[in-house]
């Protein structure tokens, strides 16, 4: 059996995927830079970097089936080149890889930021969006990687896009924006919300969204993979449910917390440390994020479950693990 390669095995999507796919008995390569490691899987370790075709031409040495999950996923970034570098350039050269291999299937990890929003309804995988449309470098950047993964399935590549909304779950190792909202909350420091909007899901439920796209997926085509469409102060007050805090009561005015944040970015120029409140996650604040992932249920067979369990794990992952 050929050995399938998972990049951003260490990572939060990534290690769920990973996971997913030695429960079936499936042999697993992750890509991991220098001395990083996955943890609590058993898993082949490819040394590497996306910044390094060498290394990625040897990482899918031998692979039928690569899961390109690796992304710099930060609203903030002292130096934003970085999310370009790793985002874009380095999904270009793991799709060149990939396609010099002659791999048998490719899922790329795009993101929901990718899709276009309708004021008052739902986005799907054809609202129109462009690059003008996305907000702050990284949406950018990954709408540019999204493309060139679509620019790669043209020319032959077997490949399949997956846009998750945002996970909830536990091992979010880093954490992820999402789950730093969750530990603020956590941390009592949640004492008002924005009237805004997200679509919630559960991070098993994206990694099997994953083995689904590879394996009933069409090539070239582009899969929501997302559950419950939430207002912010909705989430907060499950996340109270499931935790036993306080909820936040009191709503914020954008142009508020579009002041703090503008304060909060300049001390982090200043001082090298990212910010409590990204001005880039405010701005996205403004739209309501909400989608359908109706395409992926009917043509994968997708079916995520409720949200409220995953928050459940979430929470206790972080208290059980020492973040808060």
């Amino acid at each position: 059996m050929k050995p399938i390669l998972v990049t951003g095995a260490s990572g939060f999507i990534g290690w769920h995927v990973a996971r997913a796919l030695l429960v079936r008995g499936r042999k697993v390569r992750a890509l991991v830079r220098g001395t990083g490691r996955v943890r609590e899987l058993e898993v082949e370790l490819a040394f590497g970097d996306l910044r390094d075709p060498d290394s990625l031409a040897d990482a899918v040495k031998g692979c039928d089936t690569v899961y390109h999950v690796a992304g710099d996923y930060r609203l903030w970034a002292k130096h934003p080149d970085e999310l370009y570098g790793s985002n874009v350039d380095g999904t270009r050269n793991m799709l060149a890889a990939a396609l010099k291999e002659g791999v048998e299937r490719f899922v790329y990890t795009s993101s929901v930021g990718c899709i276009g929003f309708v004021k008052g309804g739902l986005g799907d995988e054809n609202t129109p969006a462009g690059l003008q449309d996305m907000t702050g470098h990284y949406k950018r950047s990954k709408f540019m990687a999204e493309k060139h993964a679509i620019q790669f399935a043209s020319v032959g590549l077997p490949l399949v896009i997956v846009n998750p909304t945002a996970p909830v779950g536990g091992h979010d190792f880093k954490p992820t924006p999402t789950g730093r909202t969750i530990l603020e909350f956590l941390k009592g420091r949640m004492p008002a919300y924005l009237d805004t909007g997200l679509n919630l899901v559960d991070v098993r439920d994206v990694a099997e969204g994953h083995l689904l796209a590879c394996e009933r997926g069409k090539k070239g085509e582009r899969y929501i993979l997302g559950c419950e469409n939430l207002a912010l102060k909705e989430v907060f007050d499950r996340l109270s449910g499931v935790s036993g805090l306080p909820a936040p009561e009191r709503r914020i005015p954008y142009v508020v917390a579009l002041a703090a944040a503008v304060a909060d970015e300049v001390k982090s120029r200043i001082t090298g440390r990212a910010p409590r409140v990204p001005l880039e996650g405010v701005r996205m604040a403004k739209k309501k994020m909400f989608v359908t992932h109706e395409k992926a249920a009917c043509e994968l067979g997708y079916r995520p479950g409720p949200v409220d369990q995953a928050l459940s794990r979430a929470v206790n992952w972080f208290r059980e693990n020492g973040y808060c």
